[in-house]
């Protein structure tokens, strides 16, 4: 397929999948989600491909969802809300199911739906500069749809912080949390990505398959069509809210939002 914001080269039984939206640091859009729905379903059919690596153009992994794009979606109608947010969830559950063993690698930030993406993926490998967040509740918003593959990766006492405060990850302390399994140099991320790659290409590809598929058998919450649905009704419901309005429109006029006392009403 042709992408707008997608750029797929496969070699030797290696898909890299790049996103090219580096002027906006990668943040998506409607258009990009579906593309990386639509390029994960097609990677899911192929008996050629033996690992996936996910990665970004310039100088961000992603910055998470295109703010404009955001506020858009909470201005639509309640259903065409629901089903805008139902496409970013199935977009990370493809991407979280592909039969493939698939790596995150991580470079500048990865915020809000773009620490959901390398949460999503088996394994995440992070240059030292890299940095995390789930930024949404200072937006208005909440980490709905990302939530079950962050509170995969770090636990659901650690998301009890992060969430709350979106404070920014370093690579090192993301590592320490349980998200990035492996930390390095920038000028060293390629070359620690393909010794993954290497290592991955050891296996049976039928028996990484399936045991990608036990781990989601005995994890708690089974990514099911009901948990996808849940979600997006969530952030759905939180985008139509006075306060998401507030905090999208404050940050694209670079302005604070009203949640944020001033420094003369805390005194």
């Amino acid at each position: 397929m042709d992408y707008q914001f997608l750029q797929v080269e496969i070699k030797s039984q290696v898909a890299s999948v790049w996103l090219n939206r580096g002027e906006l640091h990668n943040a998506f859009n409607s258009v990009l989600i579906e593309e990386l729905h639509a390029c994960f379903m097609q990677l899911n059919q192929r008996d050629d491909i033996r690992v996936v690596i996910l990665a970004g153009r310039g100088k961000s992994f992603s910055a998470g969802a295109d703010l404009n794009w955001m506020k858009q979606a909470g201005m639509a109608s309640p259903a065409d809300n629901q089903a805008d947010a139902l496409k970013l969830a199935e977009m990370l559950k493809a991407i979280a199911t592909v039969k493939q063993p698939t790596i995150a690698r991580v470079h500048g930030v990865a915020l809000g739906g773009g620490m959901g993406l390398a949460s999503a993926c088996d394994i995440c490998i992070a240059s030292d500069n890299a940095q995390f967040a789930t930024s949404e509740v200072r937006l208005g918003l909440a980490p709905s749809t990302i939530s079950p593959y962050v509170i995969r990766a770090i636990g659901a006492r650690q998301a009890s912080r992060y969430f709350l405060t979106a404070e920014r990850i370093s690579a090192t302390k993301a590592q320490t949390l349980g998200l990035v399994h492996e930390v390095t140099t920038v000028d060293a991320l390629d070359e620690k990505v393909e010794q993954m790659v290497q290592a991955l290409l050891l296996g049976g590809p039928e028996a990484q398959a399936a045991s990608k598929h036990l781990i989601q058998l005995v994890e708690q919450h089974p990514l099911d069509n009901q948990l996808l649905l849940q979600t997006a009704q969530h952030i759905a419901q939180l985008r139509q809210g006075a306060e998401a309005k507030d905090g999208l429109t404050a940050f694209l006029n670079k302005q604070a939002p009203a949640w944020i006392m001033s420094a003369a009403e805390q005194q």
